[in-house]
């Protein structure tokens, strides 16, 4: 498949970038610094381009099977990022009549699981606490994804780590995996280029956990 990936030298975005091209896909690399993408291959293209200008982008998504983002917030001054910059890649998606698109977003957007225990409800009221700027933000962006003319998918990983990739995790498509506490970035790369040909993620939120 030809993929485009923007936020490329980001944590997941440069595993989406990796993992891809070991599945010999064409991938193209959207980024402001290529100096900071430390991924080579003979079939990816860097593409360096201003992420607040749909106009700049639609080159690097036009003719693409599948659009991945790991776009998003690195921390709480950050807040208002993923909604912004998610905004000018469906403008140029849509320019160029590119449907498929997956989206990086978080397990707290999604219903709480089932038998939740209380330590977890406690645990997760001090993240969404501190982090509601950083939340609101990505509420926003799933609103905007779903309203367009996207074939969309919203990737929900909780605590993220930077552990090697194990393909071994669970999905549970429109809600959140029980006691789902932590994903390795790595691995929300390997979900999200599984689920490209998946017809039951197509529309909807999809929670992903240990």
């Amino acid at each position: 498949m030809k993929l485009t990936v923007f936020g490329a030298t980001g944590g997941i975005g440069r595993e989406i970038v990796r993992q891809a091209l070991d599945a010999g896909h064409d991938v193209t690399a959207v980024v402001r610094d290529p100096a900071r993408l430390p991924v080579t291959g003979e079939r990816l293209e860097v593409f360096r381009a201003d992420l607040t200008d749909p106009g700049a982008l639609r080159g690097a998504v036009a003719g693409k099977d599948a659009v991945l983002s790991g776009l998003g917030a690195r921390g709480r001054a950050d807040a208002g990022i993923a909604a912004k910059l998610t905004r000018s890649v469906l403008a140029a998606m849509d320019a160029e009549g590119v449907r498929r698109l997956l989206v990086v977003s978080a397990a707290p957007l999604g219903p709480a699981p089932d038998g939740q225990s209380f330590v977890d409800k406690a645990a997760l009221a001090i993240v969404n606490a501190v982090l509601k700027d950083v939340y609101a933000d990505l509420r926003v962006m799933e609103a905007e994804v779903a309203a367009s003319a996207t074939r969309w998918t919203s990737v929900r990983p909780p605590k993220l780590t930077d552990k090697p990739v194990t393909g071994r995790y669970r999905s549970v498509v429109g809600g959140t995996p029980p006691r789902g506490r932590s994903l390795a970035r790595a691995d929300v790369a390997h979900a999200m280029l599984a689920m490209i040909d998946d017809p039951a993620t197509i529309g909807k939120p999809v929670g992903v956990a240990y």
